[in-house]
């Protein structure tokens, strides 16, 4: 499109001189403010109450707001009655009514404080930017209470009346929870997810439905979310995957519960298959979150066990069926002498088997599903792609997600950009092309978003839907980075070299300035500038590993959110804060610990990059976008006062 064509859309918006000049007198006003406050967080892995105190909390931002509020005006328990309040007003409502708490004076010092604190949150904004933030049955009423001038004796009246109005129409319990909302929402500006919002905690569904309301938010694909996406899209191996890791952490909510996957064939498979079987090896783990599960803990190892043979079938077809996946050193189940109880591995060693009970496995053809699970993996899919749930999630992980992002110079990804020792990158050939470095995060970019349009009928379908399975535990995929998944070796194998995987050069080298800089240039970033930000590898806290490498230029904020990897960490979970004065890494602790010392609760911050002077919005992707927007409009002017187009004033 040319210029004088895109001046003329441009003059549909903006029709005459002053409508330009008035945009651009507002742009050139916002991009002189402080630029709003980054949070990335990752490997949620479905643990949706930390996450969500982590996120009504502001990573416990709200309470040190507070703080600095009040100081010594407030006592403590008020401090921290109000910051529970913020993080969850409908339980404190309720809790202060119980307690013949709820009064008049109650009501007006809430609202009061509560505007105090919206008001400090919201100084870096623009007004309209706030508005636009407040749902609109009460947005003129609040934008009118965050711009009073207190120190006015007729201002503090009319604040005042408008208190007294709202008591006596009986909203204020609904407009008190609409302020904490407001708080909870302009103390982030924009939400980073760096991957894996799936996996074993129990409920994945209501992190997305957090989202979904958050809107200012992007995604980065971690290796469990792209095998739901797999899953979703029709891809067998990929549901066997996702109800198989569900089930062995006992976890039937997040399947059930969440998004309505029927379980029904498969449960009857284990009754009918496994019925004398112990299923010792496939025990489900118990954690708090998933102790109180209705599903009896012998039926649930069986049901694993059921899900996990079908998967291993599955597994092994794709393998024969995509030989540059370079795995046909992976057909584990053609190296198993069933007679005996003998394993070969990739050498040729041999390996007792752990467990020797193959009732529905043909030692003749070892890959071939029986009728019975072929019934069970078709009606698991159809639950899957059938799910209005699921659907919507899905939809809103495929518009707001992606491989890799690049945003006011930070690399996010989940896993890696896959390495050779020598620090080049690994390259991953297929279909006679050669991809590495940035073209093979693009070539993944593109699986996924040609395969979520995909026509059943596709002849490149089922490749398709293969390479998500790739995705999820491929040498070279980025978002796994390691040599295999031993899923079936730890499950049968008793000797550790053999189950062991090993990672990728990257989670080494990228600690390493010179190695960082590098990816920088690979995908065309300044290294004095830029940083990179993953999840993936749980930093283990407890034995002194950090968060921060490469000269403050590589983050790993993989830090414990998921109950399962918190005594690996020792902590319960990072998240990263980028505001207009520095970079911060936040340590959790566990979500016990959060609830038990309620509104008190801080996690501890580190500072980890102070910046020269604080950064604007100009200083950011957004402001370079109004910069290119100003220049636009002020073409624009030239082009209506020199006659080149017309104003329309009508």
């Amino acid at each position: 499109m040319n210029n004088l064509k895109y001046l003329k859309l441009l003059a549909k918006e903006f029709p005459t001189i002053e409508q330009a000049a008035n945009k651009i007198i507002s742009l050139t006003s916002l991009s002189v403010l402080p630029k709003g406050t980054e949070y990335f967080l990752s490997d949620l892995h479905g643990q949706y109450d930390s996450f969500n105190r982590i996120i009504k909390s502001a990573s416990g931002n709200t309470r040190i707001k507070i703080d600095l509020e009040f100081k010594d005006k407030l006592s403590e328990s008020r401090k921290n009655q109000l910051a529970n309040l913020i993080y969850d007003p409908k339980t404190i409502i309720n809790i202060t009514k119980e307690n013949d708490e709820y009064t008049e004076t109650w009501i007006r010092d809430t609202i009061f404080y509560l505007i105090r604190i919206a008001k400090r949150v919201a100084s870096k904004y623009s007004r309209q930017k706030v508005r636009n933030q407040t749902p609109f049955y009460y947005r003129d009423l609040i934008d009118e209470m965050l711009n009073i001038q207190y120190e006015s004796l007729n201002k503090k009246e009319y604040f005042n009346q408008l208190l007294d109005s709202i008591i006596k129409i009986e909203v204020s319990e609904d407009f008190i929870i609409t302020l904490c909302e407001l708080i909870q929402d302009l103390n982030i500006d924009w939400l980073h997810i760096v991957g894996d919002i799936f996996d074993r905690g129990k409920r994945p569904d209501i992190i997305m439905d957090t989202l979904i309301a958050k809107k200012d938010v992007d995604i980065q694909y971690g290796n469990h979310d792209v095998t739901w996406i797999g899953a979703y899209l029709g891809s067998y191996v990929n549901a066997c995957n996702v109800v198989r890791n569900a089930i062995s952490y006992n976890n039937f909510q997040s399947l059930e519960d969440g998004y309505g996957i029927n379980l029904r064939l498969l449960s009857t498979l284990a009754d009918e298959s496994y019925y004398d079987d112990p299923c010792e090896r496939f025990k489900v783990r118990i954690l708090d979150d998933n102790k109180h599960s209705e599903t009896d803990l012998l039926h649930a190892a069986r049901m694993h066990k059921a899900i996990s043979i079908i998967q291993f079938k599955l597994e092994n077809q794709l393998f024969k069926r995509n030989p540059e996946f370079e795995q046909l050193d992976r057909l584990y189940l053609e190296r198993i002498d069933f007679k005996n109880g003998i394993y070969k591995d990739a050498n040729g060693k041999p390996h007792a088997l752990l467990d020797i009970k193959f009732p529905t496995i043909d030692p003749e053809n070892p890959l071939e599903l029986t009728p019975s699970e072929q019934e069970v993996i078709e009606c698991i899919s159809k639950s899957f792609r059938t799910s209005h749930r699921l659907k919507e999630h899905m939809d809103f992980l495929f518009s707001y997600g992606s491989v890799y992002k690049i945003a006011n110079s930070n690399l996010l990804f989940h896993g890696c950009i896959p390495m050779n020792k020598d620090g080049s990158f690994e390259e991953f050939t297929y279909q006679s092309n050669t991809y590495s470095g940035k073209s093979l995060m693009d070539f993944f970019e593109g699986i996924i978003n040609s395969a979520k349009n995909m026509d059943d009928n596709d002849p490149d379908r089922q490749t398709a839907l293969d390479f998500f399975w790739y995705m999820w535990c491929g040498p070279k995929s980025p978002m796994f980075g390691k040599s295999k998944i031993s899923t079936f070796e730890n499950f049968f194998i008793t000797d550790k070299d053999v189950r062991k995987e090993v990672s990728n050069p990257y989670f080494s080298l990228s600690k390493i300035e010179k190695y960082a800089d590098k990816i920088f240039e690979e995908f065309n970033m300044n290294p004095e500038t830029s940083h990179i930000i993953n999840g993936h590898v749980p930093v283990k806290s407890i034995n002194g590993e950090k968060p921060v490498s490469a000269n403050g230029k590589t983050y790993v904020i993989d830090g414990g959110i998921s109950e399962a990897y918190q005594k690996k960490t020792g902590i319960a979970g990072y998240t990263l804060t980028f505001n207009s004065h520095h970079l911060a890494i936040a340590k959790h602790k566990n979500f016990k610990v959060m609830e038990s010392v309620h509104g008190a609760y801080t996690p501890e911050v580190t500072i980890t990059e102070e910046f020269p002077k604080r950064m604007l919005i100009k200083d950011t992707d957004e402001g370079e976008e109004i910069l290119e927007l100003i220049e636009d409009l002020e073409s624009l002017i030239e082009a209506y006062r020199s006659g080149t187009i017309q104003q329309n004033s009508n």
